[in-house]
């Protein structure tokens, strides 16, 4: 019979694989970014060849994993989602080097400088960013509040707005950190029920573009393809696409990334929201170990990034006492 001791065990391993999960997803990835599909298959073959044996030595991640960072440090720090705090963390791992996209930049640089953040934030975009860069840093958040879904998306919507003010950029940030809540506490032992997870992201997405979209792929059959949802910038082209890449083999972390990967496009994001959810739901021993370590492992490395989900767990625990 397990014990409590048990599951927190699993639970720490499922933490731990939702975010180096991310972490790989986003660094195996990211030399691919912006490549069609067609052009990497005709280059380096297929996405599952690429990933057993990866063309590039080192794997460096991008904004994708940084953002994520600080998202999980500013909830350890605080335990909550406080906009002014994520922000500062924000502007202290920034580094241009990362990939930023023009908008998130933007924003933090206005922060640095001591300029009005939030001014920037909504005037970047007409109406607000409603890109997938909320959603691609949110699972932090499906963590640590994977027992409470009204509150993972409560949270989620505040740590989208500091970059993404639009219903869509913010929806995307809901409905993936619901995934992640899901993921990570469902019971892997069992096959998982598909229809059941799509019912819960739809009861919680707001957007029209979003409960579309996830009724469609809720319908998906294995011999269909998740291209369908698009592989863009855009929330709406993108989220659903990376939950669709884990829905269809959620037994698999190699393949959910590689049907990420193949996909071209935005496919570092793409593979980071898929390999959350993956990692959440199977731990980090479903991460292909040759992989992960290519994954650089300097002052924020994966090194780093496991220390941080396991102090993020212990902060889980800290809520249960």
């Amino acid at each position: 019979m397990a014990t409590g001791a048990d599951h927190l065990d699993a639970l720490r391993d499922r933490f731990v694989g939702c975010m180096l999960g991310l972490m790989l997803g986003d660094a195996a990835c990211a030399p691919f970014e912006g490549t069609p599909a067609t052009a990497i298959w005709y280059d380096f073959g297929g996405a599952r060849k690429i990933l057993a044996n990866h063309p590039v030595a080192e794997l460096t991640y991008t904004d994708d994993t940084q953002m994520m960072i600080g998202v999980a440090e500013s909830l350890v720090e605080h335990g909550t989602i406080d906009p002014d705090a994520l922000m500062r963390t924000f502007a202290a791992n920034f580094d241009p080097m990362r990939s930023y996209g023009p908008g998130a930049r933007r924003v933090i640089e206005t922060m640095r400088s001591g300029g009005d953040w939030r001014r920037a934030a909504t005037e970047t975009y007409p109406g607000g960013s409603l890109g997938n860069g909320a959603a691609m840093r949110v699972a932090p958040v499906g963590l640590l509040f994977c027992d409470d879904l009204d509150r993972v998306c409560a949270e989620a919507e505040r740590s989208a707005l500091p970059t993404h003010t639009h219903p869509i950029g913010i929806d995307g940030a809901r409905v993936l950190a619901v995934a992640v809540a899901l993921a990570v506490t469902t019971d892997r032992t069992k096959p998982l029920d598909v229809g059941a997870f799509y019912v819960e992201l739809i009861r919680r997405a707001r957007t029209d573009e979003f409960r579309t979209q996830l009724r469609r792929a809720a319908e998906l059959s294995p011999d269909d393809s998740v291209g369908e949802f698009g592989n863009r910038l855009e929330a709406n082209r993108s989220v659903t696409t990376a939950i669709a890449c884990f829905t269809m083999s959620p037994r698999s972390y190699v393949a959910t990334i590689a049907s990420a990967l193949c996909l071209g496009g935005d496919v570092d994001t793409l593979a980071a929201m898929a390999g959350a959810i993956s990692g959440a739901y199977l731990g980090v021993g479903a991460l292909p170990a040759n992989l992960l370590e290519k994954v650089e492992d300097g002052a924020k490395g994966r090194s780093y990034v496991r220390d941080l989900a396991e102090r993020l767990h212990h902060a889980r625990s800290r809520q249960d006492q």
